[in-house]
């Protein structure tokens, strides 16, 4: 399961157009089979888990485990599938991402059919010396 989640992310890492990094997400938000509702079962069935152990920590692990799945993980969801359904909404290319056009040079392995290369990084600006010490002044011991 989780070469599958890693496999999203690079989905969404090779994607050139909106469409594909919205299909991507889609498997992560889906309501009744996405990765994050199955992430949910989990944490709710380690609640009931913990619920019947016994021991006096146990109440609190299982009502901190619901609060996870009932708040935290309901608003990555809800802010997930509102960029999902924004981006499929614009059905545009990226920008910065093209597909590639031309054939792999033989002496080359093909890596994949999308060029999601960043841009060119920015040159550091010129460093600076620090400042020498200050001289110690020369005095007689005591």
């Amino acid at each position: 399961m989780g070469s599958s989640v890693a496999h999203l992310a690079e989905r969404i890492r090779d994607a050139t157009t909106t469409d594909e990094a919205a299909d991507a997400l889609t498997e992560l938000t889906a309501a009744h089979d996405g990765i994050l509702a199955a992430l949910e079962e989990v944490l709710t069935a380690t609640a009931d888990f913990h619920d019947g152990l016994g021991q006096a920590a146990d109440p609190y692990i299982a009502r901190r485990l619901r609060y996870l799945a009932d708040e935290h993980l309901r608003v990555i969801r809800t802010d997930l599938a509102d960029t999902r359904n924004t981006l499929a909404d614009r059905h545009a290319p990226h920008p910065g991402r093209s597909t590639r056009t031309g054939e792999v040079p033989a002496t080359e392995r093909e890596r994949s059919a999308v060029c999601a290369c960043p841009p060119p990084p920015r040159t550091p600006p010129p460093r600076t010396l620090p400042a020498p010490p200050l001289p110690v002044a020369a005095g007689l011991r005591r």
